[in-house]
């Protein structure tokens, strides 16, 4: 099995059109081809947004958020890694940092400062390694590097993100869960990013009748359930044609608002995929029962925090596994599924994979470099090939050699200088 063909959309051989065709069509077109693709975000909405890639050039702003825990460690992995294609390659990306997170509060009081904002406002895109730890566990909320997440994703218009979980040949055993379980699995995850519980108000701690009593509020408006909804048809429509809507509408009023409006757009809208409903609890014990029912799930933001873990986790490590944050328009936000890992942190035993995979779906979808994306996720391959594997994806007696995340990043820069770039690039 080629690991390329998991990677990168199938590449189409077809005369060049005298209309330009953006590496989001062509992804679009590969996808309804029947693509394997388990780490590019799915094709562009009906509407514009983020995925649809600046037009190409020989210079990119591109804001790097390194963050916390091991979020500087991978982010240097990566930026070697982009350093070597850039070369290879001929063109640049003039890569500045930016704070977030528990080190923008250490450095500014603030999770995600204004300056911050602004140069990711006006970069092309925008990396994100991982941001939090036990550091800033008791501070109180508005100082907790989530809430710079939080900010960063309301601000920027961030309302959709896309999280694939596709298992791996080779790295099937590294599944918690027994082979025949999960051998197949192919599950995108829509979650909506800027609403819900999360973002609802009014919300607090107050004292009533002599004790404190906490309160959040669960809420969407139908625009937008509509817009989740249309991205999510879209989604499926290219891939295997199934939807599953994931919801509490036994319980929940807003839940019920979300089945209505997600039924109402997808039997307008999408007539070929095939729609269904699952209370998330249900749906939490079905991902690890039977996850090949699966193909693509919606659902709703803190639904979708926890599920989207959970279905990322079937492949074994977070490790590998990159997403992608989308607006209407501007930058999107590339990032790996994984967490900040204080624990590991300074002890260079962190996976740079999935940061480098998110590097390369930023390439494709954000700045019209399909070409160069292809050649990062081949020297991915290649690693994987060479039986490298850290911590997280090593397995008693595979016969892998154990790597670190430095010589991780170089084994992939290495790869990357031997790879013959092909002509167009």
């Amino acid at each position: 099995i080629n690991f390329l063909d998991i990677l990168s959309p199938p590449k189409i051989q077809q005369p060049q059109p005298t209309m330009k065709i953006s590496p989001a069509t062509l992804a679009a077109l590969a996808l309804a081809a029947g693509s394997t693709n388990a780490f590019a975000p799915a094709a562009p909405t009906r509407s514009t947004s983020s995925l649809n890639a600046v037009s190409k050039k020989d210079t990119y702003q591109i804001t790097l958020l390194p963050g916390d825990g091991i979020g500087p460690e991978i982010m240097s992995a990566c930026k070697e890694v982009l350093g070597t294609l850039q070369k290879k390659c001929g063109f640049e990306l003039e890569m500045t940092d930016a704070l977030i997170g528990g080190a923008a509060i250490d450095a500014k009081n603030d999770p995600f400062p204004d300056e911050s904002l602004e140069q990711c406002r006006n970069s092309d895109s925008v990396l994100l390694s991982c941001i939090g730890g036990y550091k800033w566990d008791s501070n109180p909320r508005e100082l907790r590097p989530e809430s710079g997440l939080l900010k960063m994703r309301k601000e920027m218009g961030l309302f959709a993100n896309l999280r694939p979980a596709k298992v791996l040949p080779q790295l099937i055993n590294a599944s918690t869960l027994k082979k025949e379980i999960v051998e197949g699995v192919d599950v995108m995850c829509v979650r909506e990013l800027t609403g819900d519980v999360y973002f609802g108000t009014p919300k607090g701690i107050d004292v009533v009748d002599g004790e404190r009593v906490g309160y959040n509020n669960m809420i969407y408006r139908e625009s937008e359930i509509e817009r989740i909804a249309r991205v999510a048809g879209d989604v499926a429509s290219k891939r295997g044609g199934k939807l599953c809507s994931v919801d509490k509408a036994n319980v929940l009023d807003v839940s019920q608002l979300w089945r209505d409006v997600v039924t109402d757009i997808i039997t307008k809208e999408f007539s070929d995929v095939e729609l269904s409903h699952m209370y998330v609890d249900n749906a939490a014990m079905q991902l690890i029962r039977w996850p090949k029912q699966f193909d693509t799930i919606v659902t709703g933001n803190i639904f979708g925090d926890i599920l989207s873990d959970e279905a990322s986790m079937l492949v074994g490590s977070l490790g590998m596994l990159p997403s992608a944050s989308i607006g209407e328009s501007g930058p999107g936000v590339f990032e790996p599924c994984h967490g900040s890992a204080p624990d590991i942190a300074g002890e260079d035993k962190a996976n740079p994979l999935a940061l480098i995979l998110s590097a390369a779906m930023m390439l494709r979808y954000d700045l019209d470099r399909a070409e160069e994306a292809a050649l990062l996720e081949t020297a991915v391959e290649a690693v994987l090939d060479e039986g490298l594997r850290t911590a997280d994806i090593k397995q008693e007696g595979d016969g892998c050699k154990l790597v670190g995340c430095i010589e991780m990043g170089q084994a992939v820069a290495a790869q990357l200088e031997k790879i013959e770039v092909p002509v167009e690039v």
